[in-house]
């Protein structure tokens, strides 16, 4: 269906892609995975509108190929009032209507030839789609979603996590067959989460899904399109095997390093050697020696192992502040209420105590985000922060916290550092490396672009973060790291996150924002809870042990204990077989 050859292309700033290659076949279910800022949106543009970029290479597409697209950024029209059902209802209607009014031109018209073209075309549009059953397939893809209740619900009333569902099955619905879905779970809470998974599950066609989440990686691809550092590595399989083949091409690779390494102590010891003696003897085959140990050299330090897929960049994120002693309160609301979109939060009272780690949890649209707002603006009656506490703040909307016409070096440059070397080492911990800081911020993926705030509020060393989904579009190597740095972190957090893992190991209790209100959970209450109502529990049993492993095999690595991580890469993979 879609043949990538040779591809190559690079902005005025930085390196894409070098000679990648691959294939898209009929009814494939493939996840595209990758580092921030590696290119995924890029390439899946360029795939769609090809005659927008100078490439080499080529793009081939099948001639019966359509493509459908959803964006990660749904951007909804309030002012829109009609129901679900109409708004999946209208391209077909538009179809139609366009169809009735061919058919009344044609009845006047003098010259037909062109209108019975367009007429034919209105009706081949029709029956790619399969308009004649349009309502059924709507009603059956809401009841896949668990939504069919949601039918005759304005579309002004549904809440961003549904209204991007609803966005998804609109592209369903017209029967393209390559539908390409760019980070389709950002900012969907779990109900949503496992809808968006029934929806892929039941789709018919081929999917091309941008994707950082571990759950629908572990449940929806069979083949896996992973680019890193310019190149592209290509997968038959789901995301558990694939990661097991890389730990074991690590393994091998690692192995093969180590015998070269030595191969090349070898040989440098012999030219030495050689050189000396010829240094001391004037004899020609000696130096004819001396080239031939040289050149064999020179190609034993070519061909040492390149494994762009091996050694995956992955951000060192450390969150500092100081440590208090008391466990005074640094945030209080008290009986806190507000009214939108026809909700209400009513009677919210909770406390921050130094050190504590809060997550306020919720389905969509349930009014988080305006509370975080809120406690950030911190000028309402019913909301107080320690005025001896100093916070830093993470937003869902990147642009609040920088000036994305600046260059992300003017933007560190603002924040005091004083020279490029110590911006260039800072930032490099955050992965945001090389020509990255002379690109504007605008120019910055979703995940650079959250990097870079966690960069900002890192240099703070403040006493209390606030955070709002801190890990959206971060792949899964900073989505651990985050992980890491929010539970060795010594302040206090509060935030709002619909990323179960971050909240389940980080999160020293939950407030479920529930029936207009908030109610206290303990963390463990909160992991059964989800468990019984949207996840399999033995997937997350076997899930948390295969992370406990990858943790130990990467120590491993680290200490080149080869034997134990042959051992432990036997356990991981037993695992992922159950």
């Amino acid at each position: 269906m879609i043949q990538v050859e040779n591809l190559s292309y690079a902005f005025p700033a930085k390196d894409l892609y070098k000679d990648v290659s691959f294939t898209l076949k009929m009814g494939q279910h493939c996840a595209f995975i990758g580092s921030n800022g590696a290119g995924k949106s890029t390439l899946v543009d360029m795939i769609i509108h090809p005659d927008k970029y100078l490439y080499d290479g080529r793009i081939i597409k099948h001639e019966s190929c359509r493509i459908g697209y959803a964006s990660q950024f749904a951007v909804r029209d309030k002012a829109q009032e009609c129901t679900v059902f109409e708004y999946l209802s209208e391209r077909f209607v538009e179809n139609q209507k366009a169809t009735v009014a061919v058919c009344e031109e044609m009845a006047v018209a003098e010259d037909v030839e062109p209108l019975i073209e367009r007429y034919q075309s209105l009706l081949d549009a029709f029956e790619a789609m399969d308009g004649d059953h349009y309502e059924n397939n709507i009603r059956k893809q809401l009841y896949v979603a668990g939504m069919r209740e949601s039918e005759e619900t304005k579309l002004s009333q549904l809440s961003g996590g549904e209204y991007k569902l609803i966005q998804i099955m609109r592209e369903m619905l017209l029967a393209q067959n390559l539908l390409v879905l760019d980070e389709p779970d950002v900012f969907l809470d779990f109900s949503n989460l496992n809808r968006l998974c029934q929806l892929i599950n039941g789709y018919k066609g081929t999917l091309l899904v941008i994707t950082h989440n571990r759950y629908l990686l572990n449940h929806c691809f069979d083949k896996i399109l992973h680019l890193e550092n310019g190149d592209l590595q290509e997968y038959e399989g789901n995301y558990t095997e694939y990661r097991c083949s890389q730990l074991r091409e690590k393994l091998k690779l690692k192995l093969q390093s180590i015998e070269e390494q030595e191969e090349i102590e070898r040989t440098e010891k012999m030219v030495d050697i050689l050189r000396t003696r010829a240094s001391l003897l004037a004899n020609p085959v000696i130096g004819s020696a001396v080239n031939a140990k040289q050149t064999q050299l020179d190609r034993l330090r070519a061909r040492q192992i390149k494994a762009p897929f091996i050694e995956l960049r992955e951000p060192k994120i450390e969150l500092q502040a100081v440590e208090v002693e008391t466990k005074h309160t640094v945030l209080s609301i008290t009986n806190y209420n507000v009214s939108f979109d026809e909700s209400l939060l009513e009677n919210i009272n909770f406390e921050l105590r130094a050190g504590e780690k809060i997550a306020i949890v919720g389905a969509n649209g349930t009014g988080k985000t305006i509370l975080m707002r809120d406690i950030l603006k911190n000028n309402h009656p019913s909301i107080h922060i320690n005025e001896n506490t100093s916070y830093a703040c993470l937003s869902q909307l990147q642009g609040e916290n920088f000036d994305e016409t600046k260059t992300v070096y003017e933007v560190m440059e603002n924040l005091g550092f004083k020279s490029s070397d110590r911006i260039r080492e800072y930032l490099g911990n955050y992965c945001l490396e090389g020509d990255t800081l002379k690109q504007k911020v605008s120019q910055l993926s979703g995940g650079e672009k959250n990097l870079l705030q966690i960069a900002m509020i890192a240099n703070t060393k403040a006493e209390l973060l606030i955070l709002d989904e801190p890990t959206s579009h971060l792949d899964i190597y900073a989505q651990m790291a985050m992980e890491k740095a929010i539970f060795e972190y010594k302040g206090a957090v509060l935030m709002v996150s619909h990323d179960f893992y971050l909240v389940a190991n980080c999160a020293d209790y939950v407030l479920l924002v529930d029936d207009n209100t908030i109610r206290r959970m303990r963390t463990r209450s909160f992991r059964k809870m989800v468990y019984d109502k949207y996840f399999d529990h033995k997937y997350l049993e076997i899930d948390k042990k295969k992370q406990e492993l990858e943790t130990k095999i990467t120590l491993a690595f680290k200490k080149n204990e080869l034997t134990n991580v042959e051992k432990l890469c036997s356990q991981l993979e037993a695992l992922s077989a159950n």
